[in-house]
């Protein structure tokens, strides 16, 4: 409770009052009927403060505000083209998990877990090595929303509760696209990796022609095994 004191004006009005009086109706031109009057005018001032006092009462403090926590910035790359590309990461998974989670069809989740856990990997992958953002760039432009486009719309579909031809049907045609959206996602994670392939496969081919003209290739060293 805060307390809250408020002062009376009546003790200012009868100090004016005095002042009034005298000047309408006794003589004010000489020092001693000024001091009569200010004299008069304090004896009003304490005797009206005394009859009239200040009052104080208290009143309920505002409730304060819980602040919020501030939200957490994802920090940056120094690179405005993959903070970008990790926004669109975190929309894009934020998203499939709305939809994961008003969705009820058990294989759509189960699709839909894949591919979040696909997309996060794709664009990690890429936020880590940025010379292969070109590689992804149909995927973020067109495989990934338009994805989520149609899983948006298998959702509103699904929450109508009728049933009907354009209902069913297109239902019907997105369980059975699913598949091959998962398949394509895997694709793109995989073709990712073609460069380290391609290194690696490199390396094992030396290597194996390097143990081979040793005559390493295929036999047991030192008689273990």
């Amino acid at each position: 409770m805060a307390k809250v004191v408020k002062r009376s004006v009546l003790p200012i009005y009868a100090v004016a009052a005095v002042w009034l009086v005298f000047g309408l109706f006794l003589p004010l031109y000489q020092p001693l009927h000024y001091v009569t009057a200010a004299l008069v005018s304090l004896v009003a001032f304490v005797i009206v403060k005394a009859l009239c006092p200040d009052r104080s009462y208290e009143t309920p403090e505002p409730e304060k505000k819980a602040q919020e926590p501030p939200k957490e910035e994802p920090a940056s790359t120094g690179n405005q083209e993959l903070d970008a590309l990790i926004r669109e990461r975190d929309r894009a998974v934020s998203e499939m998990r709305r939809l994961n989670d008003a969705i009820d069809d058990p294989t759509i989740s189960a699709q839909i877990d894949h591919l979040e856990s696909t997309t996060k990997k794709i664009i990690s992958h890429v936020v880590e090595h940025p010379k292969k953002l070109p590689q992804i760039r149909k995927f973020l432009n067109y495989y990934l929303p338009t994805t989520l486009k149609i899983l948006n719309a298998y959702d509103r579909m699904g929450a109508a509760g009728v049933s009907g031809e354009n209902i069913d049907g297109t239902m019907d045609r997105i369980e059975g696209m699913m598949g091959t959206v998962v398949q394509a996602f895997d694709r793109q994670l995989d073709a990712l990796f073609g460069d380290e392939a391609l290194d690696i496969s490199t390396d094992i081919t030396v290597l194996e022609n390097l143990l081979s003209q040793e005559g390493l290739a295929g036999e047991r060293l030192g008689g273990q095994g």
